[in-house]
């Protein structure tokens, strides 16, 4: 019996996708709710799952090509064996004969791997930048997620003729075709070398489109502070191991910063609104989103309710979501309902940024680098942790008033952190 692959409902307004990777080839055997392929939404990457045990039999729509909502991706053999032979003819990926001499000409090489390599997995561009030079991809080290093998590491290789650094003193010399591989990379670029022209994915596409919006729409504007992180950091020393152990999740910054946005969002609600046509709209829940960077680009699931959670449960929470994110687990309804959004460029070493609004939300704090500089405390200069502030707000919704008010609470909520804990 034949099972069909189809492309799932992707959730609400998400009509179209763009298939990432088939994480399975054709005549490769399935285990039922295995994932099948990545799909990649202007939102979200998911997994497409087996709905049944079988054998891939057919794919349809290869990697990088969009699909809508219901689409026919490829067929599933339900119940055949793993054993069975692959087909000679793969609809979406042609591999050549194998060739019985080594060609200059990739399209004349074989492409089958070789028992070293049959389990590397390899990103396409890398793959294409592979049977370009004649490397040999067991001879590569995937730096990656999951290990997979990305444009940076053949690169890398073409620079230590055709092989990893890690790898080089331990496995035999380069084969002929990674030599002069190598000694082509040696001497001048050639013009196709010196850039490459690679699809947006459907993500950056959106980032890219929702964030030139916000700065179309809404009036930004950005106001800054620093923090003084003494008594933050001397309270989680403290108290670090003993939260450790209870909670079963370490005690970080991100739940200090959440509980200080709540509560600075309950004094100025107009920070926590939007604005619907001619309406504002102003939020009595308090959805956090926490921006998370991946490889696939930025994206800001959301802390649903964050006021109602203690520290350990924001911890644990924004763990969880992060976790996910890194892994490309996040579902849209992750990605929904959110009021207000924290980011930290201060992880990626910055010291000072502007963020930019997430619409329709009216306000985004930006975090940074925890740097020590000298301070003027009670008339004496001390060295310090600072760390600097940013709010960006929409100035359609918020004055210049609220938007202090609302920085100056966070500052204070964090340099006395006790006035959380007593709801002050």
């Amino acid at each position: 019996m034949t099972v069909e692959i189809r492309v799932p409902v992707l959730g609400e307004s998400v009509t179209e996708a763009t298939v990432g990777q088939w994480f399975k080839s054709v005549g490769d055997a399935v285990e039922k709710d295995e994932p099948l392929l990545e799909l990649e939404t202007d939102k979200v990457t998911l997994e497409v799952n087996a709905t049944e045990a079988g054998r891939l039999d057919e794919i349809i729509v290869a990697e990088g090509e969009d699909v809508e909502v219901g689409a026919l991706l490829g067929h599933l053999a339900e119940g055949a064996g793993g054993a069975a032979s692959k087909p000679v003819k793969e609809e979406a990926k042609e591999k050549p004969e194998p060739a019985a001499k080594a060609s200059p000409e990739p399209e004349t090489e074989s492409e089958e791997p070789s028992p070293d390599s049959s389990s590397v997995d390899v990103l396409p561009a890398a793959q294409k930048l592979i049977d370009e030079k004649g490397l040999d991809a067991s001879q590569i080290t995937g730096t990656g997620k999951d290990g997979r093998i990305t444009k940076g590491d053949v690169l890398e290789a073409l620079e230590n003729g055709g092989k990893s650094k890690s790898s080089s003193a331990t496995k035999e010399a380069p084969k002929p075709a990674a030599k002069e591989a190598s000694a082509a990379s040696s001497g001048p670029r050639s013009e196709e070398d010196r850039e490459e022209r690679v699809k947006m994915s459907r993500l950056r596409k959106s980032i890219a489109a929702r964030l030139k919006d916000a700065q179309n729409t809404a009036a930004m504007l950005t106001t800054y502070n620093e923090v003084d992180m003494t008594a933050m950091l001397d309270l989680r020393s403290e108290y670090k191991e003993l939260f450790l152990k209870k909670h079963g999740v370490k005690l970080g910054f991100m739940s200090f910063f959440t509980k200080a946005c709540v509560a600075a969002l309950q004094e100025t609600p107009a920070v926590n609104a939007e604005i619907d046509g001619d309406d504002l709209i102003y939020k009595n829940y308090y959805n956090m989103g926490i921006a998370v960077g991946t490889d696939s680009g930025l994206v800001v699931p959301v802390l649903r309710d964050a006021d109602k959670l203690g520290f350990a449960d924001v911890e644990k929470g924004i763990a969880e979501l992060g976790k996910k994110a890194r892994d490309g687990k996040l579902s849209m309804a992750d990605m929904q309902g959110g009021t207000f959004t924290i980011t930290n460029g201060g992880v990626y070493g910055s010291l000072m940024s502007s963020p930019i609004l997430n619409p329709p939300q009216a306000g985004v704090l930006g975090m940074h680098k925890i740097q020590e500089r000298p301070m003027v405390v009670k008339g004496e200069i001390k060295i310090r942790p600072m760390m600097y502030l940013a709010l960006t707000y929409d100035h359609r919704i918020i004055d210049g008033k609220e938007a202090v008010t609302f920085l100056v609470r966070v500052k204070d909520a964090l340099e006395d952190p006790q006035r959380l804990l007593l709801d002050l």
